[in-house]
């Protein structure tokens, strides 16, 4: 009967772990990340990209006075060229020290996650065992009847294990999208520059601090979750070992299914919440 137990308990494990990962992810800085190793290759790419964002810079800058301006004369007016000046200023300033403005903001949705954290009392994910009800009624279990639990657990255990790897996948891929966003940035940042081409900058960051924000999204996920599933799921008893277990697994899924749904869709949640 250990073999029957073992696919659950190593999927719950699997799961725990998933969790611990996602929670270490959350509370992390890209800077720190693997030793920092990755946030110097895109440190690298930002630099080398920051050359192209000054040339694009001068464009949308020549672009955008082509567009405001129908004359030359029109530029020699103190006001327009002062409001000209500051445009082209004020762009260069975010190609140059963009890296710096979007570690900024990242370090604010960053403290409002470890708020989060700290208001809840959180020190890590929940961990999920099983009842001894669920280990006596399989030790209990004659060998025709271990057949189908072993069938129900395997099956169970598999899609545990798939949802674990699924909610993973979406954590990291946030933190990819946190490095593709930090250098790549002077690019779109250049479109600063122009009157016409503002919306490009604009967007951007505004997509990038919700990239930010599904961090706080994830988290409220997992707390809502530590506290949903601080009663585990109900052991029917009374019944056939195979439909305890068949309950108890689907309910478990039940509620893993919640939290991985949530996951997924936090970046979503932001741009419905906040329009980022």
């Amino acid at each position: 009967m250990d073999g029957v137990l073992d696919n659950l308990e190593n999927a719950l494990r699997t799961w725990a772990d998933k969790l611990a990962e996602i929670w270490n992810l959350l509370t992390q800085d890209p800077e720190t990340f693997r030793g920092g190793t990755i946030w110097s290759i895109i440190q690298r790419i930002h630099g080398s990209l920051q050359a192209i964002g000054l040339a694009l810079l001068v464009l949308f800058f020549l672009y955008g006075v082509v567009k405001q301006t129908t004359s030359l004369r029109e530029v020699k007016r103190p006001e327009m060229a002062l409001r000209l000046f500051l445009r082209f200023a004020v762009a260069r300033v975010l190609v140059v020290y963009g890296m710096d403005f979007m570690t900024s903001i990242f370090q604010i949705c960053q403290g409002v996650i470890n708020r989060i954290i700290n208001t809840v009392g959180v020190g890590g994910p929940p961990s999920a065992t099983l009842p001894q009800e669920i280990i006596d009624a399989v030790g209990d279990a004659g060998f025709l009847e271990s057949i189908p639990l072993w069938a129900v657990t395997l099956l169970g255990g598999i899609f545990i294990t798939i949802l674990s790897f699924v909610m993973i996948l979406t954590v990291y891929g946030r933190f990819f999208k946190l490095y593709m966003y930090a250098a790549i940035s002077p690019i779109p940042l250049a479109a600063a520059a122009a009157e016409t081409t503002q919306n490009i900058s604009v967007t951007f960051m505004k997509s990038y601090a919700g990239v930010c924000l599904e961090g706080a999204m994830i988290v409220l996920a997992c707390v809502i979750f530590s506290a949903f599933s601080a009663s585990p799921p109900t052991v029917q008893t009374g019944v056939s070992a195979v439909s305890m277990i068949w309950n108890y697994v689907g309910e478990l899924i039940f509620n893993m299914l919640i939290l991985v749904g949530t996951v997924r869709m936090s970046d979503r949640l932001v741009k419905e919440m906040m329009g980022l």
